[in-house]
């Protein structure tokens, strides 16, 4: 019987590290959106009409990417029936690098130029969003290679990532796409 306690106490250490740390980079982004007075000058790319178009169109390309996420690890969790083929691992770890990259100038865009905003409920919600989204982000990444993790741990962790990337994709692009058209 002191096996199971055991066990029990170091899957939840192991959780530990990764779960702080991910609340503390939420946190601290929402901190510094708070208190970084907005510039308003964000990342823009040269065939877009403006930044939010950039913002709304690499947004969707994250989505798409983590789409692909989700059906590749269900894949390689066995929930597609039958055994995952050999390339599923690789296109899940490059789609996640390339959707990771690819938000990179649409958080910038959210934080340097917007910052942290709640002057209605959507812009509350997509600030709470794309705070929580990186600190899950992290807590995914740490929890990869943490031995003695809960083998439901990295899906659900996985799942919370991908719902944020979901209600950041309603709340800002899908918003922007129903007032401008599919505009670039």
């Amino acid at each position: 019987m002191a096996t199971a306690p055991a066990a029990g106490h170091r899957a939840a250490v192991a959780l530990v590290v990764p779960l702080v740390a991910g609340a503390v980079v939420s946190v601290a982004l929402g901190v510094y959106g708070s208190l970084h007075t907005p510039t308003g000058v964000a990342v823009n790319v040269a065939g877009f009409s403006g930044p939010q178009a950039v913002k709304a169109w690499l947004a969707t390309v994250v989505v798409v990417l983590a789409l692909v996420q989700l059906g590749s690890a269900l894949a390689m969790y066995g929930k597609l029936g039958g055994a995952a083929p050999a390339w599923v691992a690789p296109v899940h770890r490059w789609s996640g690098r390339l959707a990771f990259l690819v938000s990179i100038p649409v958080a910038m865009h959210c934080l340097y130029a917007l910052g942290f905003q709640a002057f209605d409920t959507r812009v509350l919600l997509h600030s709470l969003l794309g705070c929580f989204f990186y600190g899950v982000f992290v807590a995914k990444m740490l929890l990869l290679r943490k031995d003695g993790a809960p083998g439901w741990s990295l899906p659900l962790v996985g799942g919370l990532a991908f719902t944020a990337l979901v209600g950041l994709w309603l709340s800002a692009s899908l918003w922007f796409f129903t007032r401008s058209g599919l505009t670039f």
